[in-house]
């Protein structure tokens, strides 16, 4: 009899483990998933949550959505009560790629797989796989938009476009790829002086704006007015390259306070077509926003957890980009596309992204 006992025990041992970390029987029943976002304060944030939420609910996963108010202690803290709830998968879009090491060493001692999000996390064996849209491509559809909006092509350094550049956090690996992808297309014209950016400012260090704050980018671009005399009616400037959506809306601030409006606005670049950069598209005072359709990447992310689950490989389209220090992470890519003026109501109205109604 306590042979047999002794037999059900370490079974049922074995089959708790299997379940907390990954079931293998094709059952989604009762998995929990495990999402960590960095904040709700953002709407590009907001949306992804949602997104994965709902297309995990919808295989049939409880999912533990936690959002992180963009403090890494506090991501940290959410992150460890998912492992010690036997979360079978995370998801994690990390707020600072470099800062969660130490917490997912205790994921990968408990065989859970992690799924980094949108952000690769950097040094850690822990992370299985990655999502994301081709980043680099981002970056490059930016520069590609101001080459053509500029006729970059067809002017000489005696007839020049004046440019000033903004990137993201320091601690986000994806700047280099937005920021290095609008940099190979840029740097030509910048070194044949067909293109001049006028604070010297055109390092990525130089360029970084703080965890992407709208404040702290409006501050930078009201310094550059300030000390390169940019102005309706004083010096020249034709571009504002930035990164991202909450970066072009600190820059937009700045700009319109400097007496600029739609009748000679300089062209922003922008990313993730927030609600704000968009009206801001219909008003003139933002030239385009890179889309990227977070329920896409949501769909993608949910499909690596039901081949996790099922013990299936999930679809995977980058085996060379990403390597986050401990070696190249198996990424899947989803295809960003640029908005602009004449193709925004195909591109987010018409596939029911927004309502007409949130642009008015």
């Amino acid at each position: 009899m306590k042979k047999i006992l002794a037999i059900a025990l370490v079974l049922g041992m074995a089959f708790t483990s299997v379940f907390a970390n990954g079931a293998k029987d094709g059952s989604s029943k009762g998995v929990k998933v495990g999402v960590s976002m960095p904040t709700k304060d953002l709407q590009r944030w907001n949306q992804d949550g949602a997104n994965m939420k709902a297309e995990l609910e919808k295989a049939g996963y409880d999912v533990d959505l936690q959002y992180a108010n963009n403090d890494i202690a506090t991501q940290v803290s959410q992150i460890e009560n998912m492992i010690t709830g036997n979360c079978g998968v995370l998801v994690i879009a990390a707020i600072d790629g470099s800062a969660l090491k130490n917490t997912l060493d205790g994921a990968r001692k408990k065989n859970i797989p992690v799924i980094a999000y949108d952000r690769l996390i950097m040094n850690s064996k822990a992370v299985t796989y990655y999502a994301t849209f081709d980043n680099y491509k981002v970056g490059t559809i930016q520069g590609d938009y101001l080459v053509d909006k500029l006729n970059l092509k067809n002017r000489s350094k005696d007839d020049p476009a004046y440019i000033e550049f903004f990137t993201g956090s320091p601690d986000d690996n994806n700047i280099n790829f937005f920021f290095g992808g609008a940099m190979d297309v840029l740097k030509p014209y910048l070194d044949s002086g067909v293109l001049v950016c006028r604070s010297g400012q055109t390092s990525k260090a130089q360029c970084a704006t703080l965890n992407w704050s709208t404040e702290e980018a409006q501050k930078r671009m009201e310094n550059l007015i300030t000390s390169n005399g940019y102005g309706p009616r004083g010096t020249k400037l034709d571009a504002v390259y930035s990164s991202n959506d909450s970066c072009a809306m600190g820059i937009t601030n700045a700009l319109i306070a400097a007496g600029y409006t739609k009748a000679n606005f300089p062209l922003i670049t922008g990313q993730d077509c927030d609600i704000v950069s968009v009206k801001n598209m219909i008003a003139g005072t933002q030239a385009m926003s890179v889309a990227k359709d977070t329920r896409v990447l949501a769909r993608k992310v949910a499909g690596m957890v039901e081949a996790i689950m099922t013990g299936t490989k999930p679809e995977i389209n980058d085996t060379k980009t990403y390597d986050n220090g401990t070696g190249v992470i198996p990424s899947y890519l989803c295809v960003p596309e640029y908005a602009d003026i004449d193709n925004y109501k195909a591109l987010l109205i018409d596939t029911g992204y927004y309502t007409a109604d949130q642009l008015k």
